[in-house]
């Protein structure tokens, strides 16, 4: 049911590999290589952590939904 991941962080990883991938062959294997990969890196990371705390989101939404859907049947069958 939840989609595995939206069309934006698609296109963010995509872009920074293919940025990292021309920082390879532009730089070559040098130290500036070690700040390419935490680019890389820390993109990866965030975008983990969005879609993480999507699902908590839905989550958290679903188990109010069944909340709100019991207190409302608790209403009906208890009139004050």
């Amino acid at each position: 049911m939840s989609k595995s991941s939206d069309p934006w962080s698609i296109v963010v990883i995509v872009l920074t590999i293919a940025l990292f991938i021309l920082a390879l062959f532009v730089k070559g294997f040098t130290k500036g290589l070690l700040v390419e990969c935490g680019v890389l890196l820390v993109s990866i990371k965030l975008i983990l952590m969005a879609k993480k705390a999507a699902e908590i989101e839905q989550n958290l939404e679903r188990r109010l939904d069944t909340i709100e859907k019991l207190l409302s049947e608790w209403r009906v069958e208890k009139p004050r």
